[in-house]
């Protein structure tokens, strides 16, 4: 009898051990990956006065379009630094110039001991531990044609055009406003099929980039690399980019059909660790350099695997969180970032999740077709006392098209978002002399509340056509 209790007690413990289905063992030993903050930039090498050695002509032509300085947050790391890094043994798998800090992996805390001991080593964080076990992505097949019940004949917006008209964005379209000579960087986590759906053949995507491939690969983005690859996975980010960009007349138009796209992946769905932050940082530092002018950000962070510290409210001041920090930059790089305010209205945490709480953004919260507060979408204000959400869209249920090629209607801030972002992009394409700032002042300007504004829809729900003619009126004057 002891013999077949130990035997199924073995049994047990077998299947127990075995990773669950979908999924497969961590390849190699356990990692580490810490955040290490490098106290200054001496010993980098460049200087403030010749930018163009270290930014790209793109990242240079929109700072000086909209009178902005090249600063100290634009300099490379100091390659002092980074060389005696590498002489301690440390593998440098990511970086980030604008907060001065790099990635570093180890296989245990032997060489974060030594390494910290460095003079120029401020502070450090764990930021990513190897899991057990990963998915495995997995190829899905698509849809080449749409059901006859997903269009509405006679009308080029389709199953669309309930959500571009709340918003006034069907105007700006009737206008030949469509996001024409605007570059948008998606920074999501999965692009299932994208290159392959109908409705984006005649869409201009510049490229793609895999940043959690690009550190998990050791810094390296090419080490084994099929492009393909980037498309096959979740597909949030697909339908993200179906509410941008989906140009299938009578059934599904995006709110910039004609603007150019990144597509870049930052987000590891399969964990919820700290790297998130840095992952979405390299992005944006990428999104940069490749003469992006608006980031849509279907992302948020406030609830970490352990054994990771999660936020609390109080951290919600638009600087506190990496990922925030970075976002609290962008205006001031002459780039408009467009961010989820969260879904955790029904939560217990209820508020907005980073990076939703930086400073001179647009968060964006959701409604229902009837203009009503979507229950989950998450609320303001920031804990420093800023309106949030800043502006509200159709996000209950928004009309998408997923990685299978099928039309679908969901929820969440997550597709509320990419409709604003696509209408500031055909706003900005009728305003081009406008900075950033000045452009996401119009949009709350325009919006329904704006001289009342809560902490549940913030500003209000914008008019992208009133907008643009308060634009026009004030280049008049």
């Amino acid at each position: 009898m002891n013999r077949i209790l130990l035997l199924l007690l073995l049994v047990l413990a077998a299947l127990t051990a075995l990773p669950a289905e979908g999924k497969s063992r961590w390849r190699g030993s356990k990692q580490y990956v810490y955040r290490l903050y490098l106290r200054d930039k001496v010993g980098c090498g460049f200087t403030l006065d010749r930018p163009s050695r270290y930014l790209s002509a793109k990242a240079l032509e929109r700072r000086r379009h909209q009178h902005l300085r090249v600063d100290s947050t634009d300099l490379p790391l100091s390659n002092t630094y980074l060389e005696q890094l590498n002489v301690k043994g440390a593998r440098i798998v990511g970086q980030s110039r604008w907060n001065n800090t790099v990635l570093v992996e180890a296989a245990d805390t032997s060489l974060l001991n030594l390494i910290t001991q460095l003079p120029f080593v401020t502070r450090w964080q764990h930021v990513w531990t190897s899991p057990d076990s990963i998915e495995e992505p997995v190829k899905m097949h698509f849809h080449d044609n749409y059901n006859r019940w997903d269009s509405v004949r006679n009308d080029p917006l389709g199953l669309s055009r309930t959500q571009l008209e709340m918003v006034g964005g069907d105007r700006l379209h009737e206008i030949d406003l469509r996001g024409r000579g605007i570059m948008i960087a998606v920074l999501d986590g999965g692009f299932q099929n994208a290159n392959q759906l109908p409705c984006f053949s005649d869409t201009r995507i510049a490229g793609t980039h895999d940043f959690v491939r690009q550190v998990m690969n050791g810094g390296e983005n090419n080490k084994k690399y099929d492009p393909a690859s980037f498309f096959i996975g979740i597909d949030h980010g697909t339908k993200v980019f179906s509410a941008l960009a989906a140009q299938s007349p009578e059934v599904l138009c995006g709110s910039a059909p004609e603007a150019t796209y990144w597509l870049l992946r930052c987000e590891d769905p399969t964990t919820e660790m700290p790297i998130e932050e840095d992952y979405w940082a390299m992005a944006a530092e990428f999104a940069d350099s490749a003469g992006v002018d608006i980031i849509n950000s279907s992302l948020g962070y406030n609830d970490y695997d352990k054994p990771f510290a999660s936020y609390r409210l109080r951290d919600l001041d638009g600087h506190v969180s990496f990922i925030s920090h970075t976002a609290s930059m962008l205006a001031g790089k002459g780039i408009i970032l467009c961010s989820s305010a969260g879904n955790s209205g029904m939560q217990a945490w209820k508020k907005i999740t980073v990076p939703a709480d930086a400073h001179d953004i647009l968060t964006v919260g959701a409604v229902d077709k009837d203009r009503r507060n979507a229950p989950f979408a998450s609320v303001g204000p920031t804990h420093d006392g800023r309106v949030k959400p800043d502006v509200a869209a159709l996000g209950s249920g928004t009309n998408l098209i997923s990685g299978r090629g099928t039309v679908i209607r969901d929820m969440g801030t997550s597709f509320s978002t990419p409709v604003v972002c696509g209408l500031v992009a055909c706003l900005w394409q009728g305003l081009p002399h406008l900075n950033a700032r000045q452009i996401m002042e119009l949009v709350r300007q325009s919006a329904t509340q704006y001289d009342d504004p809560d902490n549940v829809l913030g500003y209000g729900i914008p008019n992208f056509w009133q907008a643009y003619m308060i634009g026009g009126v004030k280049d008049e004057e």
